[in-house]
């Protein structure tokens, strides 16, 4: 059977590569640890759990509306105005399940062939493909290291066209944790007034920001707001990613075009997984000060860590729970023609999964997740130095 041009043209996503790799080393009965996994390691608040199990008793199991229940609405209205300092009405959210569906419902309803969507690296796997499916152009544009793995204005003006519909902006960064200031994000804006972009502000990772307040671009200006969709969820923030809820807050008109998608797709967002979200966002906030701090020390053990491994670079992340290391040198003086190679190599010598910069559209570059045990990541560390000395020895 035919399979669509649609669908020949998806880059598979080398996340689930590697994970799957694991999985199969593990079924085998192999010590392995993971830095590839891009969800925190302990379960859902037992709050969350215990009201969620209350709501089904209850006989919340039935049909919602297909852009979520008031009631999660209502509660992601405060929590903008709140969290934020941004005033929406329900009608200017749509619930979706998790930020992925969210994200690519929007595409879907916003894009058309041809169109563009600026996109700098690195970048979340699916931006690009999802952009793709909507049959809409992604622009790639680099940044590293030099940059900070950020754009600029003067980025933006360089691969801007008369095509030019949308710009993604996902602070913090996943893959690289990389947080734009105040200053950054209001020189983005100035910029961005001018211009009729849309830009998708993907903050899922907005409760992870260690050395200054999280700030959407979309609370600069009035105009900013009207241009910006606001993507955001709780599968980050309180460790619910299998509860599949993601939210996107802006033009109501784009949220009605999301919804009336999800009627003829998915339906509505699982009924029990959207009261467990009201319920994460009446929880007491001193949950999401201890969730920071656990996670703060762990990026600082393992920042400290990794950078006894040589011939390496790595600029310290200040959000989300990733490192992002350079290790072309590195590779290149294990005898490995790029990174990709050596990445394959760990995996099979020393059982640590990590995911190669490539995905990411920064080949030089491993992404390092840290949500997991400060014991296990400094295992995992300590192998991948093993791994690297045992390679260069004598070089």
């Amino acid at each position: 059977m035919q399979l669509s041009q649609r669908i020949r043209n998806i880059t598979p996503s080398q996340t689930l590569a590697i994970t799957a790799k694991s999985r199969e080393l593990k079924a085998q009965g192999v010590d392995v640890i993971s830095l590839s996994a891009g969800e925190p390691d302990f379960n859902t608040p037992e709050e969350i759990i215990e009201k969620t199990y209350k709501a089904l008793n209850e006989g919340q199991t039935k049909y919602t509306s297909a852009s979520g229940i008031n009631e999660l609405k209502e509660a992601i209205v405060r929590k903008m105005k709140d969290d934020n300092g941004l005033d929406y009405d329900a009608s200017e959210i749509f619930v979706g399940s998790g930020a992925k569906h969210v994200l690519y419902n929007l595409f879907q309803a916003t894009l058309d062939a041809g169109d563009e969507v600026l996109i700098p690296t690195p970048y979340w796997v699916s931006y690009t493909e999802q952009v793709k499916l909507a049959e809409g152009k992604p622009v790639i544009m680099h940044t590293d290291e030099s940059t900070s793995f950020k754009m600029t204005p003067e980025i933006i003006e360089a691969h801007r066209t008369d095509k030019t519909r949308m710009l993604l902006l996902n602070s913090p960064s996943n893959p690289s944790g990389m947080v734009y200031t105040e200053e950054e994000l209001k020189n983005l804006a100035e910029y961005l007034e001018k211009t009729d972009i849309v830009v998708v502000a993907d903050e899922i990772y907005e409760t992870l920001v260690y050395d200054r307040p999280h700030i959407s671009i979309a609370s600069f200006s009035d105009k900013m707001k009207q241009n910006t969709i606001v993507i955001n969820g709780v599968s980050k923030s309180h460790a619910m990613t299998g509860w599949r809820i993601g939210y996107a807050c802006g033009d109501r008109d784009v949220m009605k075009a999301m919804t009336d998608l999800t009627s003829h797709s998915t339906s509505n967002p699982a009924t029990p997984s959207q009261w467990a979200a009201v319920a994460a966002y009446e929880m007491d906030p001193s949950y999401l000060e201890e969730y920071n701090r656990t996670f703060n020390e762990r990026r600082d053990r393992a920042y400290e860590k990794l950078m006894e491994i040589p011939y390496i670079d790595c600029i310290k992340p200040e959000g989300a729970f990733y490192l992002f290391p350079n290790f072309k040198e590195c590779a290149q003086k294990c005898g490995f023609q790029d990174v990709d190679q050596f990445v394959t190599a760990l995996l099979e010598e020393q059982y640590v999964a990590v995911v190669p910069g490539s995905g990411f559209g920064s080949p030089d570059n491993i992404r390092l997740s840290y949500s997991l045990s400060i014991e296990d990541m400094a295992e995992a560390l300590d192998r991948i130095r093993k791994f690297v000395e045992q390679h260069t020895k004598g070089a």
